[in-house]
């Protein structure tokens, strides 16, 4: 009986009078209707809306590999990268890819496709259970756009088996990395003794579940239309401009936007605190965010690396003013709701800002189109625009200080900074001031220091953005390593949850004596991610007898929390963390010894262990973990780096020179290598070599304050006054 029919029956059994046995027949129906899979029961009522969401991308999120979901050339083609060489084929009606490296070579059948647009990509099963990220993806862009091809997923660079990002490692592994945005009600049912997976879902794509939830009930109530209605009745109210606004404002009823929760749990960069994630429940019950800072970030919060749209979108004024996803984007086909300028122009004045005078630009071209100059777009993935939503106004100013990116010289490319902040003031005027904690804020993302004062008040301006201040108080390590309990206290009380989950992470900052009273009461916190937090800032600490009850219970969400994660080498090195402050040293170096072993080429995993074994004053281990990580990545700054202070307990000095000097060549970015490097040169009685090395590098650096002391330490001793004078400039 096709299924419209039948829910269509039922309805009518509902509404009239029937006899027993047409009940009873109703009864029938209902049963057959919950054997439906899980959001197909919507489609009979709900038609148009599903017809509108199949225009989305969350309608092609993920499908079985056949004809009418495969967009990729199949046809016997062959492609290469650095070595690397796959042969995609079909045979008996199934698309399977032939892979090689070196002399290892296997074929698959290609068991699902993942996304359409602007890329396709494709996962096979290399284990039973165990789904994989091919490293080749398909272009489905147009032709004369550069698509309709196969490329690399690193297209720039070898990725040898040994790589942490290589396809067959955990860092590309769908059931950990990527499951749980692209289908409905996924679990992972990940099985930390055997590292294999069950990976079940509800639906294969994102479908009505991963929105409304689990709607069946809903689906069998009497005037079920009219009970549904008056619950999704959204606030009653609209944006408004009167005649003189530049920019409309919200009138009527509050809104309510927790609802972008649901969005966020997928549009974020975060850690899992679930198995799964279900509807309506708040964020920060079920994840912990990534907050915008280096090196996921630009020094003023544009996004980097691939962060979604979380981080930037909190910090922007429109999101402060109750702008919701809603008010742009079509709610099932997710599509921007009116194309072009239009789309802002729903709230701001076509008179002030669409206009020559305004964009500065000739009307229609590209340099005239609002999303152009304040939501520039960063590429991911090879193919794949996307634009940042912290919708901010191009600063080429702050660019030459920060070395941050602008809209104007990212258009016009043949240009310098200085170019685009001369023709901005020409048209605009001096630009507007920042907020001194917004300045502050930058130059601490971008490595230069500031004072413990300076810092605080970043935290607690209030004219600055939630997110940004709770990304300040998350980095308040990197200013001091203790804050009196007077400081947090505000923050571990705060309404704002984004405070108070910072200020559980930072408690460790307390002292001992503190920390249990004042971060006890986040261990009741009704958001998971903020009680997690809280345990994991209070594990070595002496827990009273009254407080014990709830920190047992967080830190069991802690415990599993660990677990969810533990099928990649962060996880199982958090669990070593935690095993090793509460003194079980066996735990510790167990699940260390796992985190090497199911991500070989994690080298945190090494220097952990390492670093185990050096307490534990077993010297010879603490050499053949750490030889045996560099063999296994060879390109890690901080194995080399700790190899070469390896060698300095053991007075093997100039040895451990060539390590640190290795490290430098291998990670640039980290200063206290380069510190290290040339204080060991001292070291050796080579000390104007070590000035002149020191000279070399520390223009490198963002922050150069302990080089600068190193510096004017070698000035002195050499007698040296031009270079004193040189370190003292800097």
């Amino acid at each position: 009986m096709n299924k419209f029919i039948k829910v269509l029956l039922l309805l009518i059994f509902y509404y009239f009078n029937v006899s027993n046995a047409s009940l009873a027949y109703a009864q029938q129906v209902e049963a057959q209707i919950d054997s439906l899979p899980k959001g197909t029961q919507c489609i009979s009522c709900h038609e148009f809306e599903h017809k509108q969401w199949e225009k989305s991308d969350h309608a092609k999120s993920m499908a079985i590999a056949d004809s009418t979901s495969v967009l990729a050339n199949f046809n016997n083609v062959d492609v290469e990268h650095y070595g690397q060489k796959a042969r995609f084929f079909i045979k008996d009606n199934r698309y399977l890819v032939t892979i090689s490296y070196d002399d290892k070579t296997d074929t698959y059948p290609i068991k699902y496709t993942f996304g359409h647009f602007p890329l396709q990509q494709y996962l096979v099963e290399t284990e039973l259970g165990k789904l994989q990220v091919l490293p080749f993806a398909w272009d489905s862009r147009e032709k004369k756009e550069g698509g309709q091809r196969w490329y690399h997923n690193y297209a720039h660079e070898e990725i040898r088996p040994e790589d942490r990002l290589h396809w067959r490692q955990p860092l590309q592994n769908w059931n950990g990395m990527c499951a749980d945005c692209h289908s409905d009600g996924l679990e992972r049912n990940y099985d930390t003794k055997q590292n294999s997976f069950n990976t079940q879902f509800d639906n294969i794509n994102v479908g009505c579940l991963s929105c409304h939830g689990d709607m069946s009930e809903h689906g069998k109530k009497q005037n079920k239309e009219s009970s549904h209605r008056a619950a999704m009745v959204p606030p009653l109210g609209n944006w408004l401009r009167n005649i003189n606004d530049k920019i409309a404002h919200w009138q009527g009823e509050k809104r309510d936007n927790s609802f972008m929760d649901n969005c966020f749990a997928c549009h974020s960069l975060r850690s899992p605190l679930t198995d799964g994630f279900k509807k309506n429940k708040p964020f920060l019950e079920q994840f912990t965010p990534q907050l915008p800072a280096a090196p996921n970030y630009h020094a003023d919060g544009q996004i980097k690396e691939e962060v979604y749209v979380y981080g930037s979108f909190l910090q922007s004024k429109m999101y402060g003013a109750g702008v919701n996803c809603l008010d742009c984007h079509d709610k099932h086909t997710m599509k921007i709701k009116i194309e072009g300028n239009g789309l802002c122009l729903q709230c701001h004045s076509g008179e002030v800002y669409n206009v020559k005078e305004h964009h500065q630009h000739q009307e229609n071209s590209q340099g005239a189109q609002c999303v152009n100059c304040h939501m520039p777009e960063t590429r991911y993935m090879g193919v794949d625009d996307r634009r940042d939503h912290s919708f901010k106004i191009p600063r080429p100013d702050l660019s030459q200080q920060f070395n941050t990116p602008n809209a104007c010289i990212k258009c016009h490319d043949d240009k310098s900074n200085s170019w685009a902040d001369k023709k901005l003031t020409k048209w605009h005027g001096k630009p507007q001031a920042l907020l001194p904690s917004k300045r502050l804020l930058m130059k601490l993302n971008a490595g230069q220091s500031i004072s413990v004062a300076q810092h605080l008040s970043i935290i607690a301006d209030e004219k600055l953005d939630v997110i940004s201040r709770a990304s300040a108080l998350q980095m308040l390590s990197y200013t001091t390593q203790s804050i009196p309990a007077n400081k947090l206290q505000p923050y571990i009380k705060h309404s704002e949850p984004l405070l108070r989950l910072s200020a559980a992470s930072v408690g460790l900052l307390l002292a001992p004596k503190e920390r249990e009273r004042h971060l006890s009461p986040l261990l009741n916190d009704k958001l998971k991610a903020i009680r997690v937090a809280a345990a994991r800032s209070l594990v070595s600490t002496a827990i009273s007898s009254e407080n014990q009850s709830i920190f047992s219970s967080a830190f069991e969400e802690l415990t599993r929390t660990n677990e969810i994660n533990s099928w990649r080498g962060e996880g199982r090195a958090n669990q070593a963390m935690i095993a090793l402050e509460v003194n079980d040293t066996l735990g510790a170096e167990s699940a260390l010894k796992q985190a090497i072993k199911i991500e070989p080429y994690f080298d945190a995993g090494y220097i952990n262990l390492a670093d185990l074994y050096r307490s534990q004053q077993r010297t010879s281990s603490v050499n053949s973990v750490l030889r045996q990580g560099m063999k296994n990545n060879p390109l890690s700054g901080a194995l080399a780096y700790s190899y070469g202070l390896h060698l300095v307990r053991q007075q093997k000095l100039a040895k451990a020179i060539e390590y640190f000097e290795k490290s430098i060549t291998l990670d640039s970015q980290n200063s206290q290598y380069a510190y290290t490097y040339v204080l060991a040169m001292d070291g050796t009685g080579d000390s104007q070599n070590a000035l002149t090395e020191l000279k070399r590098l520390t223009p490198k650096y963002p922050d150069k304050s302990q080089l600068k002391e190193l510096g004017l330490y070698l000035s002195q001793k050499l007698n040296s006054k031009i270079d004193y004078d040189w370190f003292l400039k800097i």
